[in-house]
């Protein structure tokens, strides 16, 4: 088998060139699809279109086959943050150690790339050279992920909880929608793609649950001893926000333990769900409790 960097750096690759391919039209509004691949091809680290495409493997499915619905859910995912980053929400400059949307386009253009990035997303969905049975569960998968019950959820609930301390139960709550859904979409989308029984699509759910606690966990540590240069946008954000985080909760070396402790039980969903090949799951997983961006 191959090693996890070049197994990983081979899906990466994938995703981008995929990407690459898109919003390349010539148009009147050329300035909305600029904004648009601006943010689309900013970088990062593909977790979400990798996942989509490891659990399509992990099933016998091929990469190539899962491709529009990592290229979908990884249009949904750089919506939110060119959304999260507005004035209105985050307020941050720099995004992936480049400067964020509407700092090079304007509130105006960045708000409507986002906007168009949503649609964009379920008509690449509609691509996918599969049934139509696995393209409608696709779609609903990542609709219910992205939508008022899952990640949207997540971030009206971090807003509700920034004047206030919240307890854990509160703020897993908070991640569990805002990070935790979208995983989950990928690894069950993957999982349907590659043609996965109901109790695989199960596991999938259970291991995506907890490696994006472990995430979102390692996120807050990073917040506080990262640096600037290796997560490409400034840390302690959220300490000078006054918002609740696991590190505010828990202190440093309890968070690192949660972060190990989220992963294992990520593993024992993902031995426990019959899948043809975990290696590279299980290497990635393991992955998020050392990584430094």
């Amino acid at each position: 088998m191959p090693e996890f960097s070049e197994e990983l750096k081979r899906l990466q690759a994938m995703t981008e060139s995929y990407l690459a391919e898109q919003f390349t039209q010539q148009a009147e509004y050329g300035v909305l699809l600029e904004a648009m691949r601006y943010s689309l091809m900013a970088g990062g680290k593909r977790i979400r279109p990798v996942l989509v495409m490891a659990f399509c493997e992990a099933c016998g499915g091929s990469a190539e086959t899962a491709l529009p619905a990592a290229g979908a859910i990884e249009m949904i995912h750089t919506y939110s943050l060119i959304h999260d980053d507005l004035p209105c929400m985050d307020n941050d400059d720099y995004r992936r150690g480049m400067l964020t949307n509407h700092k090079v386009y304007g509130e105006d253009i960045a708000t409507l790339a986002g906007d168009a990035l949503q649609p964009a997303a379920f008509r690449t969905l509609s691509l996918l050279s599969v049934s139509p049975a696995q393209t409608l569960r696709c779609v609903r998968i990542l609709a219910e992920a992205a939508g008022e019950h899952g990640m949207v959820a997540g971030q009206i609930l971090d807003l509700s909880g920034e004047t206030r301390a919240l307890t854990e139960a509160e703020l897993r709550e908070v991640h569990l929608h805002k990070t935790g859904d979208l995983i989950r979409a990928a690894c069950q989308m993957g999982t349907v793609l590659g043609g996965g029984s109901e109790e695989q699509i199960n596991a999938a759910g259970d291991f995506a649950l907890h490696l994006g606690m472990a995430f979102q966990i390692r996120d807050d540590i990073l917040d506080c001893v990262g640096t600037a240069e290796e997560l490409g946008k400034p840390i302690g954000s959220d300490a000078e926000n006054g918002k609740s985080t696991f590190v505010t909760l828990f202190g440093l070396d309890r968070c690192q333990e949660l972060v190990a402790q989220e992963t294992d039980l990520a593993l024992d969903a993902l031995q426990n769900g019959g899948f043809i090949r975990t290696d590279f799951l299980e290497k990635l997983a393991k992955s998020m409790v050392s990584r430094r961006k």
